[in-house]
C-alpha cells in the first residue's frame, strides 16, 4: 500500500536520513535529554544536509519537496525515540517558519526563513499564553502602534524552543475590542530589549528547550508585521491543519517504533520454558495495537496527499491528531506492560516514550477541543474555510 505514496527517491531520502540522525544525533541524545539543549552544531548540519529545506522555495535555499519528504522527515525523527529533539526540529520547520514562507513578505524571507533553511536560525512560534492555549482569541498579549513601531506587552508559555530561539513569531492583539478579529503576527530578535525567556521543567520532550517569554514594552518596526495588520487569526486558523496533521504523524511513527520493539523483546524474552511472544494474549495484544496503528498510518498518508494537494483538511487534520495520539498513548501504554518490570526502568526506552506520548493529545489543540471541532462540522454543518 505505501508503494503509492512512496518513491524510490523517497526511500532514498528514508535511509540517507535515517543514517545520518544514528550517526550525528543518536549519539548525543542521552545528553540532550538531561541538558534540554541541542547543540547548535546539529542544527547547522540539519540545515547543511538540506533537511530544514525540503518543503521549502529553492528561492530561499529550500528543495520545494512534495509532501512525502515531510512525512518521512517525522516518522524517521520518531524512530530515535527522542520526542523533545524531534519536536525542536518540526516546531522550527512547520510553525515558525510555515508563517515567515505564507505571509513573509520578500526581505522577510531573506532576513529569517532563508538563514532557517540553512540552520544558521532557529525560530520558534509564540500563541499559547498562560491564561489561554486553545482559546486563541481570547489571548491578552497587545501590540499597540507607536509610530513606525509597535510595542508589545504580555506573556507566552509552553513555547518549544522558546529559550535558544533566535527569533521569535509572535501572536497578538493589536485591536483588542476586535476580539480574534485584531489579532496580527509579528516576527521578533530574540536580542530585542523587553524580551526573556524561562525555560520550563516538563515531564517529557526533555531534550527540547520549552519556555515561557514575557514581553515588555517590546519595540518592534512596522517591518516585522507578517501579513496584514488584524488578519492573525487567519493566519493562524490556516496553519492548525498542517500542525495536526504533524503531530498524528508523530503520534504513528512512534507507535510503530514501540511495537517493533517490544516485539523484538517478547522474542528474546523467555517465561515457563519458551519466548514469551509464543503467550497468546501477549500475542493479540500486540496484533490488535498493530492493526489500529495500521489504520492511523493510511488515514493520515490520506490525509497528507489532500493537503499535499492543496485542499484545506481541517475535519481529517482534526481526527488525524485526535485518534493517532489516543492509539500512541494505548501504545505506549500497553508497549511498557509487554516489558514488565523494565518497562518502567529509565535504562530502558518505553520509560521515555511513555513520558514523551502525553503531550500528544494536548499540544496544537487538545483532544478536548478537537472534538468540539469535529462534532461543529459533522453536526452543525460548520464548513471552515482557507484564510484568504
Amino acid at each position: 500500500m505505501n508503494q503509492s505514496y512512496f518513491t524510490e527517491e523517497h526511500q532514498f531520502f528514508r535511509n540517507t536520513f535515517r543514517d545520518f540522525l544514528q550517526k550525528e544525533v543518536v549519539p548525543h541524545i542521552e545528553t540532550w535529554e538531561k541538558t534540554a539543549a541541542i547543540d547548535r552544531a546539529v542544527w547547522k548540519q540539519m540545515g547543511t544536509m538540506g533537511y530544514f529545506g525540503i518543503s521549502y522555495p529553492e528561492a530561499y535555499g529550500g528543495h520545494d519537496l512534495d509532501i512525502f519528504y515531510l512525512v518521512i522527515f517525522l516518522e524517521e525523527m520518531q524512530r530515535i525515540n527522542s520526542g523533545g529533539f524531534a519536536a525542536a526540529m518540526w516546531a522550527h520547520t512547520y510553525l515558525a517558519m510555515t508563517h515567515l514562507h505564507k505571509e513573509g513578505n520578500h526581505a522577510q524571507k531573506l532576513k529569517y526563513l532563508a538563514p532557517s533553511i540553512s540552520g544558521d536560525m532557529i525560530g520558534c512560534l509564540c500563541i499559547s499564553e498562560p491564561f489561554g492555549g486553545s482559546d486563541v482569541g481570547g489571548m491578552r498579549t497587545t501590540a499597540t502602534k507607536d509610530g513606525g513601531h509597535y510595542l508589545i506587552n504580555g506573556s507566552k508559555t509552553f513555547i518549544t524552543n522558546g529559550v535558544y530561539s533566535d527569533y521569535l513569531v509572535v501572536a497578538a492583539k493589536t485591536n483588542p475590542e476586535l476580539g480574534n478579529k485584531g489579532i496580527s503576527i509579528f516576527v521578533i530578535d530574540r536580542e530585542t530589549p523587553g524580551v526573556s525567556a524561562t525555560k520550563l521543567d516538563k515531564l517529557g520532550w526533555r531534550a527540547s528547550d520549552t519556555g515561557e517569554i514575557a514581553f515588555d514594552n517590546v519595540r518592534v518596526p512596522e517591518a516585522n508585521l507578517l501579513g496584514e495588520e488584524n488578519k492573525g487569526f487567519g493566519y493562524i486558523m490556516q496553519h492548525f491543519a498542517l500542525e495536526r496533521l504533524v503531530m498524528g504523524i508523530n503520534a504513528h511513527g512512534r507507535s510503530e517504533w514501540a511495537l517493533e520493539y517490544a516485539i523484538q523483546y517478547m522474542k528474546d524474552r523467555t517465561a515457563f520454558g519458551k519466548s514469551i511472544s509464543e503467550f497468546q494474549a501477549l500475542r493479540h495484544k500486540v496484533a490488535e495495537l498493530s492493526a489500529e496503528v495500521e489504520v492511523c498510518k493510511t488515514f493520515n498518508y490520506q490525509v497528507a496527499r489532500s493537503l499535499g494537494d492543496g485542499n484545506y483538511p481541517v475535519k481529517e487534520a482534526s481526527m488525524s491528531k485526535l485518534i493517532s495520539t489516543k492509539v500512541a498513548d494505548e501504545v505506549a501504554y500497553e508497549c511498557l506492560q509487554l516489558l514488565g518490570g523494565y518497562g518502567y526502568m529509565e535504562d530502558y526506552p518505553m520509560a521515555r516514550l511513555f513520558r514523551d506520548s502525553r503531550l500528544g493529545p494536548i499540544g496544537g489543540g487538545t483532544s478536548e477541543i478537537l472534538r468540539e471541532i469535529i462534532a461543529k462540522i459533522i453536526i452543525d454543518g460548520k464548513d471552515y474555510k482557507p484564510a484568504t
